[in-house]
């Protein structure tokens, strides 16, 4: 059995419990409790041995002790692709992909299937509040309006758009300082982009320690890994450039906070006798007005967005 298995399977230490042993007592597959633990429906944390994540004892019991459990708790994080998703809507594939593209569907997770082609999965929970909302019910049932049929003639897509939507909302919600959050942005860009903003090599490699792994399908290289690449990060003009703009604001706080080590200098600075370290982190209601702003103008039909520009293989 390899280490990291072992670390998996590893029984609860004092008040806490590994993410496996967590996931089994909740009834969740692994893929299930993942998803749970970054849609916020589980509290967890880092583990203080960097072997992945570990839940409070006292969250279990919250959870467990819940009305349906579990299964309230895996139906939240259900996720389903196209077919299924307009059989739970009552609509055609169609008009479902439609409504997605538009930006009005937004998507949780992707694959590639044996094809190369894009598999977009999206939570039920989602799809059956869309549906039931009265506001939706001419997006449902009637004929799509000439201005949106005309945003969808152009190409327009914005499934992949708003995944990153969704994952940069995570990826903030996991950091913990400014490097870390700055990271976050910076793992939606390609690295000649954040050269544009990060002109110093020094801060360019200590940010590079901050972002996070993209999600990756084959071999660097590959067809697969090529087509993944344009997914994960930024495409059209104006969304690279609102994160760029971020990215800068974010990346001044980090220097503040804590600047990144040279060659000859110390990691860290102490602060001048009697003076306590300033670390200038945003507040919380900061970083949902930060969120705001990037879910607002990845708002589909309302943005307008010029037409998006699509991968190299088809998507479903």
């Amino acid at each position: 059995m390899s280490g990291n298995t072992a670390t998996h399977e590893a029984t609860a230490v004092g008040s806490w419990v590994t993410a496996g042993r967590a996931a089994r007592e909740l009834g969740l597959k692994p893929d299930e409790f993942d998803l749970a633990v970054d849609l916020g429906r589980i509290r967890a944390t880092p583990d203080e041995r960097g072997a992945g994540r570990r839940v409070d004892c006292v969250e279990l019991e919250r959870l467990r002790a819940r009305p349906g459990h579990p299964e309230g708790l895996r139906e939240s994080v259900r996720t389903v692709g196209t077919t299924e998703g307009a059989l739970l809507m009552g609509v055609t594939k169609d008009r479902f992909t439609r409504l997605a593209r538009l930006g009005l569907l937004a998507p949780t997770r992707f694959y590639l299937n044996r094809y190369r082609a894009v598999v977009w999965l999206y939570l039920a929970e989602e799809l059956r509040q869309f549906t039931a909302d009265e506001r939706n019910t001419s997006l449902l049932r009637g004929r799509t309006s000439d201005n949106l049929r005309g945003q969808l003639d152009t190409g327009l897509d914005l499934r992949a758009r708003n995944w990153r939507t969704r994952r940069l909302a995570i990826l903030l919600r996991r950091a913990t300082d400014p490097w870390s959050r700055a990271g976050a942005l910076a793992s939606l860009l390609d690295p000649l982009y954040i050269c544009e903003v990060v002109k110093d090599p020094y801060e360019r490699s200590h940010l590079g320690r901050f972002c996070p792994e993209r999600p990756s399908h084959g071999a660097p290289g590959s067809p697969g890994a090529v087509l993944t690449k344009t997914l994960v990060t930024a495409q059209d003009p104006d969304e690279i450039a609102w994160l760029q703009a971020e990215l800068a604001g974010l990346l001044a706080e980090a220097r503040e906070h804590r600047p990144a080590p040279r060659p000859g200098f110390a990691f860290h600075r102490p602060a001048p006798a009697g003076q306590a370290p300033r670390e200038p982190e945003r507040s919380r209601g900061a970083f949902r007005a930060l969120l705001a702003r990037w879910r607002g103008r990845n708002r589909g039909p309302v943005a307008r967005w010029p037409a998006a520009r699509r991968p190299g293989g088809p998507a479903r």
